[in-house]
């Protein structure tokens, strides 16, 4: 080997040691400063009781289901991930969350009847982990469910890798037959859509529908759900990105929110740092198993100084925002997966 070969050598090492020594050091910051954070904020383990406005963000792995709670009325964002693997994939081999999900709802929403009415569903985007348990849901011989919100899907406007990898028209059809199938009143044009929900106010974010020409992800398509009661304020981004900029536009339209439910479940790519530092949450919620993405991490918590809270160490999260002034966050104990 030449010198200048071993030189370069030499310095290529260097660099990826100090890349790696670098990043060995943030990942420890981020990881004492989270903890440090970890104690901002007490939780309480749930008693079961019922009544009051909450929002459930349920341990369904990694992936979405949300309940609404308020002034005796319940709401359903998202529902988990499902067993369902029509087009036969390897990497759809998933546990799913529906029968948790029909479990939580007959625990929490279930009348003196053992009747459920949900005022409303919202799938954010049609990825299986975030409307997967709907259809089964939905088909519950106890539940009742007024409309739903659903953004129409074009496979056409969908990247091949997902369109040939993934299964985001059968679920999307599933969830549509089901909604069909059970009377529900279905509502697909969802630009510039605010509605009253009990006591809370909610509006929809990026509801415009794919360019036609265009190819995206479909998480570039994903709703984002503000609730907002007495001037607290969530942020639920589903999977929402900045890969074509709409966290970067959306984030003035929602400014200061309290609560902010990380996009995409904390993976790289989403909550970026003009969507976090705009919106400026106290509490960042995380819906995964795993750890949030290190960038995220260093967004959030280290710049923001937002603790972040994840699903899967709670076992479900539970915000009580019954008293504005007296917010309170919950531990799920009664209800394991």
């Amino acid at each position: 080997m030449s010198r200048t070969a071993k030189k370069a050598l030499i310095i290529t090492a260097a660099v990826i040691a100090g890349l790696l020594l670098i990043a060995g050091i943030v990942a420890l910051s981020c990881a004492l400063f989270g903890a440090a954070l970890d104690d901002k904020y007490t939780f309480n383990a749930w008693d079961g009781s019922k009544g009051g406005d909450r929002i459930h963000f349920l341990n369904v792995g990694n992936s979405d289901a949300i309940l609404l709670e308020s002034d005796g009325k319940f709401a359903l964002i998202d529902c988990g991930e499902d067993t369902d693997n029509p087009r036969g994939f390897d990497s759809l081999e998933l546990q799913g969350y529906e029968d948790y999900v029909v479990k939580y709802l007959n625990e929490f929403c279930a009348d003196e009847n053992g009747l459920i009415k949900l005022e409303f569903i919202l799938g954010t985007h049609a990825h299986s982990d975030h409307l997967g348990g709907f259809d089964t849901v939905i088909m519950q011989d106890n539940v009742q469910v007024e409309r739903a919100y659903l953004k129409r899907y074009y496979e056409d406007r969908i990247k091949s890798s997902e369109v040939n990898n993934w299964d985001n028209l059968e679920v999307y059809n599933q969830t549509l037959g089901a909604i069909n199938a059970k009377g529900v009143e279905l509502i697909q044009d969802l630009e510039n859509v605010a509605f009253d929900f009990g006591n809370f106010r909610i509006t929809l974010f990026n509801g415009q529908e794919a360019t036609e020409g265009e190819k995206v992800g479909e998480n570039e398509n994903s709703l984002a759900v503000l609730v907002e009661k007495d001037g607290y304020r969530v942020m639920l981004s589903g999977d929402l990105n900045n890969f074509d900029g709409d966290e970067s536009r959306i984030a003035p339209e929602v400014g200061k929110v309290n609560v902010l439910k990380l996009g995409h479940h904390g993976y790289a790519g989403s909550s970026t740092y003009k969507y976090v530092t705009t919106l400026n949450p106290e509490i960042a919620i995380q819906t995964c198993d795993n750890p949030a993405n290190l960038s995220v991490q260093v967004i959030v918590s280290m710049i923001n100084q937002a603790p972040i809270y994840s699903t899967g160490k709670h076992n479900g999260i539970i915000l009580d925002i019954t008293d504005v002034n007296d917010v309170k966050l919950y531990d799920n104990v009664v209800l394991s997966r």
